[in-house]
């Protein structure tokens, strides 16, 4: 087996051949120097062989570098920067939906792709509930009760939580309400005619079907339930209030449960269809000063009228 530094042996033997033949001139305190007799090669080798054998004298190879690449500054700068850009990017293109500006109502299908259906939806509410058939409906069965509630100010409108238990019987099926708030104005209109106000209460059955009743509010005297709901207002959006009395939602229904119905859509995205619409034809008063509260926090939040598409409309005899 060849030793390791063999390959490099000839390079180091000529330069150790250079220099023997090389002499620096004496100084002048120095004796002559002695005559020097060029080593052959056979002693060079012999020479250096010993010095390698040498344990005092330790030859250091150092390897070559491997190919390593090293990141620019810059790079790991940009890299470090892209998490927080890409973050900052989407947060600037996700406009969220209003009843204003650019996320107006005319540009929710474009704001989410699962917003998709405010645009393509050919079932969508609210509607102008004209051109009925009037038939004799189902009256609905109202199965409410005082009931714990919690206010919550969710930045598009006030909405009121009730405690479980709540629920109405319609065609054979049982929805729990799940929760109720206001629009002003009133975005359902019946020939032609919009209201002050109105409440939608949001119900739902075994099955995830959605069936909300519509309560048309109109300018007159103090409604008891909505001043209730009014005293435990959250200070700030995003809030929410948990009231420490109990309301009764049959105070907010009409004496004449006379409705009108319809299939159609939530109002608001993701504007899902399917939904079963009851909007009562008689409407609840309630007070200047009840619509000013709300008109305060939103003064406007209600969708534009939707395309009826030829849909039946049902109006109670």
């Amino acid at each position: 087996m060849s030793h390791p530094f063999g390959r490099a042996l000839p390079a180091v033997l000529s330069l150790l051949a250079l220099g023997a033949g090389l002499s620096l001139p004496a100084r002048a305190a120095d004796a002559p120097a002695p005559a020097r007799t060029e080593a052959s090669p056979e002693q060079l080798r012999d020479r250096l062989a010993d010095r390698l054998k040498d344990d005092s004298s330790t030859l250091k190879v150092t390897p070559p570098p491997r190919d390593v690449k090293t990141a620019n500054p810059v790079d790991l700068r940009a890299r470090k920067a892209a998490k927080p850009a890409a973050a900052a990017s989407a947060a600037k293109t996700a406009i969220p939906w209003s009843y204003a500006g650019e996320g107006a109502p005319d540009r929710w299908g474009q704001l989410q792709p699962e917003f998709r259906q405010c645009a393509i939806g050919t079932r969508q509410s609210p509607i102008d509930l004209r051109d009925t058939i009037k038939v004799d409906q189902e009256k609905i069965q109202f199965d409410y009760h005082a009931s714990n509630f919690s206010v919550v100010d969710n930045g598009h409108t006030i909405q009121v939580n009730v405690a479980p238990g709540n629920a109405i019987q319609i065609m054979g099926r049982r929805y729990e309400l799940a929760q109720f708030h206001f629009h002003r104005p009133s975005e359902e209109r019946i020939n032609g005619r919009q209201y002050d106000m109105v409440a939608h209460l949001v119900h739902k059955d075994a099955d995830g079907r959605l069936a909300v009743i519509a309560v048309l509010l109109e300018r007159g005297q103090d409604q008891a339930l909505i001043q209730t709901v009014w005293n435990y207002l959250p200070l700030e959006r995003g809030d929410t209030y948990e009231a420490p009395v109990q309301i009764d939602l049959t105070q907010l229904l009409p004496k004449d449960r006379a409705y009108f119905s319809y299939m159609g859509s939530l109002t608001v995205p993701p504007c899902t269809e399917g939904v079963l619409w009851m909007v009562f034809r008689q409407p609840v008063p309630v007070s200047t000063q009840q619509i000013s509260v709300f008109s305060r926090l939103y003064p406007m939040n209600a969708r534009p009228l939707q395309a009826q598409s030829g849909r039946l409309i049902k109006e109670s005899n």
